[in-house]
This record gives C-alpha cells, structure tokens and sequence, in this order.
C-alpha cells in the first residue's frame, strides 16, 4: 500500500471543490493508494502521472521506492480537450 501526500497547492485547490467533485477526487485519492497506476491514468514525463476524476485532473508523482504517491496539482480540465 502506498501512502497518498499532496503538496500544499493540492490542498489549496482541493478546498476550493465541493459536492459530487470533492467525493470524487476523494474517492481518487484514496484509490492511488492500493493502485498507484489505475486504468486511465496516464503516463507524463518522469515519475508524473494524470488522472482524470470528472470535469477535473489530478497530476501526482509515483515514487515506488518509498511507496509514496505525492498529488502535486488537482485542477479543472482545460476547455476545448487538450
């Protein structure tokens, strides 16, 4: 099991979300950390992964070694898909 952190941004943008959205980032989180690398998540660059949970995305980092995930931004979709 992994343990889930986010950084202070994540925070911050994660207080900012209410109803459906906040349970489903929630349920986000808490899925990371049995599986840190779900079915639609998405590879970055380097230890960076994306998640999508909704009209939102998660951008968080999988460090195996110290089986720690670590949630750098949690921040609405862009308009318009990528």
């Amino acid at each position: 099991m992994y343990r889930v952190k986010l950084t202070a941004r994540a925070w911050r943008e994660l207080s900012k979300i209410r109803g459906r959205d906040a349970e489903r980032i929630a349920g986000a989180l808490e899925g990371l950390r049995e599986n840190p690398r779900p079915t639609g998540a998405r590879k970055l660059r380097g230890p960076l992964h994306r998640l999508r949970t909704g009209t939102r995305r998660i951008i968080y980092a999988v460090f195996d070694k110290d089986r720690l995930v670590l949630a750098g931004s949690i921040a609405r979709r862009p308009k318009g898909g990528e």
